[in-house]
């Protein structure tokens, strides 16, 4: 049985989350207290900024969490269902896929979501991070993925962003990309098996075309 892994936010759902604000926001309550950061040509993204608190400012990570949640929380309670949601997680499951979700979100935020929006009950596993030690692209969440299925051999892992490809390439694992940037997946290294522009075409290609192979 194959495994299909679904990224949240601007994949399964469309949500008024602004990460850059997020980041914004949490540089500035680490700026207030530590002064500035070094200068650089990128922005700090919010990966980079909570692991930099957990390892360098422990003393601020419960409020740069905070920052997060908050942040989450007034964009989920807008969040509706991505075009072609449904189709695509029923449809997985009906092509003999089990489903599961790897967000970088809170599960006090997810959970709720999921259930307003008719997904909680069409995904076998939920990861959030609270489950995992790090927020993608770090793959710490496939740990907890692999420990509950058995055989992963058969995974995709779907998203709009680099960050899910460059988790999934970590694990070796093929990633399909919807509706993503081109130019930042090149950048960053990740070469997406299939680009999908529609999500509910996913189960047509899970049923024809998985890691190069004709399925049954």
């Amino acid at each position: 049985m194959g495994l299909c892994v679904f990224d949240l936010d601007h994949t399964l759902v469309r949500t008024p989350l602004d990460l850059v604000a997020m980041a914004a926001d949490m540089r500035r309550l680490i700026e207030r207290a530590r002064g500035p950061l070094p200068v650089r040509p990128e922005r700090y993204r919010v990966f980079e900024l909570v692991a930099w608190s957990k390892s360098r400012a422990p003393e601020l990570e419960p409020a740069v969490w905070a920052v997060a949640l908050d942040h989450e929380g007034r964009a989920m309670e807008a969040a509706a269902l991505e075009p072609g949601a449904l189709d695509a997680v029923a449809g997985a499951r009906r092509a003999g896929f089990q489903t599961a979700l790897w967000t970088n979100n809170a599960r006090a935020v997810t959970l709720p979501a999921l259930e307003r929006l008719g997904l909680a009950a069409l995904l076998d596993l939920v990861v959030t991070r609270d489950d995992m030690s790090a927020l993608k692209p770090d793959p710490d969440g496939w740990r907890v993925i692999s420990e509950r299925f058995a055989d992963t051999r058969d995974a995709v892992v779907v998203g709009d962003s680099w960050v899910d490809g460059v988790a999934a390439a970590a694990v070796g694992v093929p990633f399909v990309a919807y509706r993503a940037h081109a130019a930042d997946l090149t950048r960053r290294g990740v070469t997406p098996v299939a680009w999908l522009a529609d999500l509910a075409r996913l189960p047509e290609w899970l049923a024809t075309h998985f890691d190069g192979h004709e399925r049954p």
